[in-house]
């Protein structure tokens, strides 16, 4: 299965203070004065750098949808901040003991949420074509299901072919290494959570046909400024739109090869991107889109190690055997 634990590392974080602390004024003032004297790392053939490690663990926290408690506000109160922090060290305290590690660490944000379209920060309500398929969806994070028979009764992420997108672009309990490489024409984005490779060529050239489907779909880049648009189509919607391994997320939602996924990366300071997600599926989703902004915190001392999950893992045939047995038992 694609859910095991199979790396722990410490993690060595610096937030950017707009998303993660109450900056006193003084502290306000320092990192204005920064910004305005920062200045965009180029790589040597002329474009924006984005290169580096970029490890989403300081967002485990932090809900992918927002609790309805908050309605519309996106950020934390000092109190609720602080209890915040204590509900993380605890998470920390209780995943860590034992003689082996079930997640990896993580810390508190300020932020309420991911998602930040809607404005409530929840989850779109799914169109009746939604609902439809989302019924004809199988895998370990199904509400409900027992019956597992085939690997048929898995989704792609289960039988470690891949998490799909967005959610790979979303942090999980562990494995959440993002390294970025740059190269003339192409920005490539490794994932470490089920050893994906993501190759964005950044000239112009034509979209594949449209008869083309892959599972993480077909990515073209451009530069906008300092900023990275990813533009990302071809979808052959056999993967789940997100998940529950994404925390605070809807259990299970469907896509369809008409899903439209956009992002942007924008560096604004030495250890920061401004990261946004856009996704548009109209015929799941009855507002048709949503988004999702957070930062992306630079740590080039993080070691992304393989992922080594392939259909080979006996989890599978372990499920399947123990749902014939379980089924078998009632008759």
């Amino acid at each position: 299965m694609a859910k095991r634990v199979l790396t722990l590392r410490p993690i060595c974080i610096t937030i950017a203070l707009m998303f993660c602390c109450a900056p006193t004024i003084a502290e306000a003032q320092q990192r204005a004065a920064s910004q305005r004297t920062w200045k965009q790392p180029m790589t040597p053939w002329g474009e924006p750098d984005l290169r580096g490690i970029w490890p989403l663990n300081h967002l485990i926290s932090t809900p992918f949808q927002r609790p309805e408690k908050f309605g519309e506000r996106r950020f934390l109160t000092d109190e609720e901040f602080a209890a915040a922090q204590k509900s993380a060290e605890d998470r920390n305290a209780r995943f860590q003991s034992g003689a082996i590690p079930q997640a990896d660490a993580g810390q508190a944000a300020r932020l309420t949420s991911l998602m930040i379209d809607p404005p409530n920060g929840r989850f779109p309500e799914l169109t009746a074509k939604g609902k439809e398929l989302y019924e004809q969806m199988r895998g370990s994070y199904k509400p409900g299901q027992t019956v597992f028979d085939s690997p048929e009764d898995f989704d792609s992420w289960d039988r470690c072919i891949t998490r799909g997108l967005p959610v790979s672009m979303l942090p999980r309990n562990y494995n959440n290494g993002i390294r970025i490489m740059q190269f003339p024409g192409y920005v490539v984005i490794v994932l470490e959570m089920a050893h994906e490779t993501r190759i964005i060529p950044t000239t112009k050239r034509p979209a594949l046909d449209g008869s083309i489907r892959q599972y993480l779909g077909e990515s073209r880049g451009r530069w906008e400024g300092n900023t990275l648009v990813v533009e990302t189509t071809n979808f052959n919607g056999k993967t789940a739109m997100t998940n529950l391994g994404v925390p605070g997320s809807p259990a299970l939602t469907p896509s369809t090869p008409s899903l439209r996924f956009t992002e942007r990366f924008t560096r604004t300071a030495q250890d920061t991107i401004e990261y946004q997600m856009t996704v548009e599926d109209p015929e799941i989703l009855a507002t048709g889109k949503w988004s999702a902004a957070f930062p992306m915190t630079l740590d080039n001392d993080y070691q992304l190690f393989e992922y080594a999950c392939h259909e080979g893992n006996t989890a599978i045939r372990n499920y399947i055997e123990t749902s014939r047995f379980e089924r078998a038992r009632k008759k």
